[in-house]
Formats: C-alpha cells, structure tokens, sequence
C-alpha cells in the first residue's frame, strides 16, 4: 500500500539491550558459583532503571507540588498586602 505525498519509515530493530545482556552474564556466573551474590543483585540491571526512574518521576512530582503551593501562598500574601 502505497501512500501519495507521505513517505514511511519502518526500523526493526533486533537483540537485547544493555541491560539484558548484563542479567544473562550475571545470572551465568551465578549459577556457575563464580559469584555469591544475592538474586536481588544478579537481577538488578531488570529493576535498577525502574527504580531510578520511579524515583525521579516522584521528585518531580513533589517539586511541582512545592512550586505551585509556594506559588499559590505568594498569590494570597501579595493579595492581603494590596487591600
């Protein structure tokens, strides 16, 4: 299906990523005995960027929520000051 005036861009993409590679070398040593960690650590390149990005996504919510009270109290000092 061809479309006039429009191009399309299709991109496959193929393999894992970073931190999948990481896990499967990870999970490999561990079960070879060559490291002793915890499965919490040898599965952490699966759940370390969730992690980080839930934090920041919760900062940013808190800091939104402090710029607009502060911003909202600065509204009604300002408008108690003018009467």
């Amino acid at each position: 299906m061809e479309e006039y005036g429009k191009q399309k861009l299709v991109i496959w993409t193929s393999g894992a990523s970073f931190e999948g590679l990481l896990t499967i070398v990870f999970i490999t040593l561990k079960l070879c005995g060559v490291i002793g960690w915890s499965w919490w650590w040898v599965l952490s390149p699966l759940w370390i960027p969730w992690a980080l990005f839930g934090g920041l996504f919760v900062l940013g919510i808190v800091l939104a929520f402090i710029i607009i009270m502060s911003r909202g109290g600065r509204k009604e000092d300002d408008d108690d000051t003018n009467i």
